[in-house]
């Protein structure tokens, strides 16, 4: 198993586990779909996007 497969179960993981804590947030519908959307269409943008800004967090 290569380095690119260790880094790609590791995006799987991460966009997985980001998914189901959106779904389980209590943000708003559409905001569930379109964060769920930018996570499954850009996996490595979305997941990071999420963890920063994601439904919930407290701005800086």
């Amino acid at each position: 198993m290569g380095l690119s497969s260790i880094g790609g179960l590791l995006l799987l993981i991460a966009a997985i586990y980001a998914i189901v804590m959106i779904v389980q947030s209590r943000a708003k519908p559409i905001e569930k779909v379109l964060w769920s959307l930018l996570v499954i269409l850009l996996p490595l943008i979305g997941v990071i996007a999420w963890f920063l800004m994601g439904p919930g967090k407290k701005p800086f």
